[in-house]
This record gives C-alpha cells, structure tokens and sequence, in this order.
C-alpha cells in the first residue's frame, strides 16, 4: 500500500528529515544535477515556497514531488509541481497516480484554480502518464540560460 507522507510542513520547515534524506536517491533520478548537499539545497527550496511530499510502500522511498502554490494573471491561484519523480524500478505500479491524486486534493483545500506543471520535450514516457492522468497541454514553457 503506497501511503503519502509530507516531508515539510504549511510554512517549509522540514518536519521529516529522516525521510528527507531517505528521498534524495529518487529526487536524483531526475534531477541528476543536484549539488552534493542535497539537504542544504532543498531547505532553500523550502524557503522559497516549495514543499515535500514522498510517496512510500513497504518503507522504502518510491516517489517524490516539489510543489509550490503561487497566484499569477493566467492561472490564478494554482498549484505548481517542480518534480514529480516516481522510483524508476516502480513505474506504472500506481505511484505517481498517487502522488498526483494526493497533490490535486491539498491544491482543492488550499484554494487552488489549477494544477501545473512542466515536463521536458524528451520525456514522451511522462507525457503519456499525464495525458492519462487527465492533464492537457495549454502553453509552450520558454527558457534561456543567462
């Protein structure tokens, strides 16, 4: 049984830091350009308005999401996902579905108008998931490096 478990609490304070630590190898899987002080760069996350929620079954670590709730002229107040990482060895096994069902409550009792999120070009795998899930392209993302 996969169960939710948030990891920081309303206001970004890590109230969970065994399972903070526990959560790094997954969070690696797709953000493998995380600095080596996994701990210190989440805390500034947290500070500024990113939460933790991981996803467990049988104790161990099988999903992690970075979320934030933010208002802005085109959504709202909306619900923003940064990650949303699923144990590679457990894909399609129901824990994204999970992760996502649990977000999209907290985002309701929250206020939230939306829930969004970004997904890299490449990730096709992802996309499929999230079509599924219910979820429907509505913009390009534009990025440049400075």
């Amino acid at each position: 049984m996969i169960r939710l478990i948030e990891v920081t609490d309303n206001d970004g304070r890590v109230i969970e830091s065994g399972w903070l630590a526990r959560a790094e190898t997954v969070h690696r899987q797709l953000r493998t350009k995380l600095p080596a002080d996994y701990a210190a760069k989440m805390k500034r996350v947290f500070a500024g308005g990113g939460r933790m929620v991981i996803a467990v079954e049988e104790d161990a670590v099988v999903g992690v999401a970075i979320w934030r709730v933010h208002e802005n002229t085109f959504n709202g107040v909306q619900m923003y996902v940064d990650d949303l990482i699923t144990d590679e060895s457990r894909r399609s096994r129901g824990v994204g579905h999970a992760l996502m069902e649990g977000l999209q409550r907290k985002a309701r009792a929250l206020g939230c108008e939306s829930y969004t999120l970004d997904s890299g070009t490449h990730r096709q795998q992802a996309h499929k998931f999230y079509f599924r899930e219910g979820m429907v392209v509505t913009a390009f993302h534009f990025d440049k490096k400075l």
